[in-house]
């Protein structure tokens, strides 16, 4: 048996898992707050009291913020994940994964029914992967085709540079400058991005005074409320803040797989995705994700699919674990 750990900014997820190492089944999974803890050895002592002390071969966590030997200090949260202590507690190897490695990972076992295809494309036999996920942060990961073979490589492409298409994102950017300083793709492509969006399109006071979606909402909450005005289409300003995050979600994409030279399918993950399917399958998304002159063509051929599995993280990190178990034995 394995344990698997999937730790957001928000959200944390783990289990155990047994049978095949390629596609581990869960036996029993917990959902936890992360802010609801200090440390990943705090939330594997909850997990230990709930459903008791798991005799487990192996552990693979996978965690959202860059690894450091097998230590991690998690971006948008302020805790560590410190692979030794939590080796004492459960008497075995562990393993920490940045969790877009873990969600990489799961990619090449995922069922059909697990993903929503938005460009059919031509997938290349020999091309790399790619993985992309809003959520609290913006993850990336790289899945390198070696002798067809992939092999995931951790980014932290979400903290690079936004680069404004438009005048309308120029003007985003010019938004948030005073806020943050210098604008990394994070602030705008993530769930608080959605926020951010929400706040430059009612910047104006006429705006402001008419749009009710955020009152007594709180922060995890936020995203959610801009995305369901925009869905009852009630405040024109949240229906453009909503646009505004799906076009550079889009062009983010795109901007990954020509860096990645992602041949073989790009591949959007997060817990955002599959709840604004209708915007991403609108047109708006792939037109962003295409429109990178002289390579259009180029990025129209490229696989685009939505992972719809909430737990897909969870199980690549069971990969991980299950693999790492075995080789051990």
């Amino acid at each position: 048996m394995w344990l698997a750990g999937d730790v957001g900014g928000t959200k944390s997820l783990a289990g155990l898992f047994t049978g095949d190492r390629d596609r581990p089944e869960p036996v029993i999974v917990r959902e936890y707050v992360t802010t609801g803890f200090d440390s990943l050895v705090e939330l594997v002592d909850a997990f230990i009291e709930d459903v008791g002390p798991p005799a487990v071969a192996a552990a693979c966590f996978g965690v959202a913020g860059p690894i450091t030997g097998q230590v991690a200090r998690l971006t948008n949260v302020a805790w560590l994940a410190d692979a030794g202590p939590v080796a004492g507690r459960l008497g075995c190897p562990v393993h920490l994964i940045n969790d877009l490695v873990a969600l990489a990972t799961s990619v090449p076992v995922l069922d059909a029914s697990e993903l929503h295809v938005l460009q059919e494309g031509s997938a290349a036999p020999d091309g790399n992967a790619a993985v992309i996920a809003a959520g609290t942060g913006l993850g990336e990961a790289v899945l390198h085709n070696v002798d067809g073979r992939f092999v995931p490589s951790a980014s932290e492409g979400g903290h690079a540079d936004f680069a404004p298409r438009s005048a309308a994102e120029a003007a985003f950017v010019e938004h948030l400058r005073p806020l943050y300083g210098r604008v990394e793709t994070e602030r705008i492509v993530s769930g608080p991005g959605i926020v951010n969006a929400w706040g430059f399109t009612h910047a104006s006071t006429d705006a402001g005074g008419r749009c009710r979606t955020l009152e007594g909402v709180d922060g995890a909450g936020a995203p959610a409320a801009v995305v369901g005005a925009a869905a009852t289409r009630t405040c024109p300003a949240c229906v453009e803040a909503v646009a505004i995050f799906v076009g550079a979600y889009g062009s983010e994409a795109g901007n990954l797989a020509l860096r990645s030279a992602a041949t073989a399918g790009v591949y959007i993950g997060g817990g955002i995705a599959p709840k604004i399917l209708p915007w991403l399958s609108d047109g708006s998304f792939l037109e962003a994700f295409r429109d990178k002159p002289p390579l259009t063509d180029y990025l129209r051929l490229i696989p685009v699919s939505v992972i719809l599995s909430p737990s897909a993280g969870l199980l690549g990190a069971a990969v991980v674990a299950a693999q790492a178990g075995a080789s051990s034995r």
